[in-house]
């Protein structure tokens, strides 16, 4: 039963064990936005940020720092952005995941 109400707050999260940890938008001021899915590639973002595509934003995780990113994609509820190829776009996606991974409410 746990471990259902657990998928059912996570939504479509790689892992069981992940949450969706607030972050912050920062493009055309600043939009709380929920981190659903990221890789070293991008990430996917509910929010309700009004962005269109091409957008260039900054992306603000609690752990992980920050990075940019470009709109890549809009959805029903919120977008998916990319990452510039690297180093620090890998960084930044294990030091997130770690850190979901890695909470003591866990």
């Amino acid at each position: 039963m746990l471990v259902q109400l657990k998928r059912e707050n996570h939504g479509a999260m790689a892992s069981p064990w992940r949450r969706r940890r607030p972050c912050l938008i920062l493009s055309r001021g600043t939009h709380m936005a929920a981190l659903t899915d990221i890789s070293g590639r991008g990430a996917t973002l509910e929010c309700s940020a009004q962005l269109d595509l091409g957008d260039t934003i900054t992306l603000a995780h609690p752990e992980a720092g920050r990075i940019e990113g470009r709109v890549e994609a809009l959805t029903s509820k919120g977008i998916s952005i990319v990452f510039e190829p690297g180093d620090a776009a890998m960084a930044f996606a294990l030091a997130a995941i770690t850190a979901d991974m890695s909470d003591p409410a866990y």
